[in-house]
């Protein structure tokens, strides 16, 4: 009701409803659904087609190591607290020579103690190049993931949007 206690008209409530349709909510609301089901379907689907194929099925991706839980280390880096060790600039790089780059310089930087390097990729054609999506896939491999406990992406003063700090774990 209004503040003058007189109801809605006819025409006041078609309007009222046609306004309240339009509106989009702020936040969509929580709505559990059952994701399993087409994940099964697609296994389901992948395996008949390897199946008749007679291949291995496609080997799966490597999770991608989470950047460190304490940012503390990261934000001693961005104020200029935490020396920077090193540099890789991996541009120019594939995929494969980056990736045999990467392993030799994060061995190389263990190995003089350095806590802290930066490593950088460059920011591609449109903000997603090949190099800057396979850096957190690389870190998370078997063999460099002992080296490193965390990454994060570097300050605009290090190569912001295309380098990353890349945290060292001490030699055991």
């Amino acid at each position: 009701m209004s503040k003058d206690k007189r109801g809605l008209t006819n025409e006041e409530k078609k309007l009222w409803r046609r306004l309240a349709a339009s509106v989009k909510p702020r936040r969509p609301a929580a709505v559990e659904t059952d994701t399993s089901a087409p994940k099964r379907a697609a296994e389901a689907v992948n395996t008949a087609s390897t199946k008749l194929r007679g291949a291995q099925p496609a080997p799966k991706r490597v999770a991608a190591s989470a950047p460190p839980a304490n940012r503390a280390a990261e934000k001693r880096v961005r104020r200029g607290k935490l020396k920077i060790g090193a540099t890789l600039d991996l541009h120019g790089y594939t995929q494969d020579s980056g990736r045999a780059a990467l392993a030799r310089f994060l061995h190389a930087a263990q190995a003089r103690g350095d806590k802290t390097v930066i490593v950088v990729t460059g920011i591609g054609r449109a903000g997603e190049g090949v190099l800057k999506r396979k850096l957190p896939e690389w870190l998370a491999e078997r063999d460099l993931s002992p080296l490193t406990s965390g990454y994060a992406q570097a300050h605009r003063d290090h190569g912001g949007a295309g380098a990353f700090y890349v945290f060292i774990k001490r030699a055991r």
